[in-house]
């Protein structure tokens, strides 16, 4: 399987890449986190570490760790703008089994 980006989140990773001048493509990880166990980590690859997975999608590499995969393999992110104060990127986790209520952790 894979973790992808949507058409609309590659677009919005590309923006964010050539505004900051470098990066390889999005790092996609997940870290212990919260009531309900793991919570992403979204960050730019700037390098490709041993191990690390590499996807493409629209021309973008989503580099994710070897411990983070288990977690998120078969992940959709997509970018949402739902009004001018709240965008942001939106994941669609297959292995997801539960989340707490606030929506900032999850169990797998």
């Amino acid at each position: 399987m894979a973790v992808t980006l949507t058409e609309a989140a590659a677009q919005r990773v590309k923006n964010m890449i050539a505004k900051r001048g470098s990066g390889l493509g999005l790092r996609v990880g997940t870290k212990v986190s919260g009531c309900a166990g793991f919570a992403y980590v979204v960050d730019y690859a700037d390098e490709i570490k041993e191990g690390d997975a590499v996807f493409d999608s629209f021309g973008v590499k989503v580099v994710v760790d070897p411990k983070s995969l288990a977690n998120i393999d078969g992940m959709v992110i997509d970018y949402v703008k739902e009004s001018l104060l709240n965008e942001g990127f939106d994941f669609k986790n297959p292995n997801v089994k539960d989340s707490c209520g606030c929506g900032e952790s999850f169990t797998v």
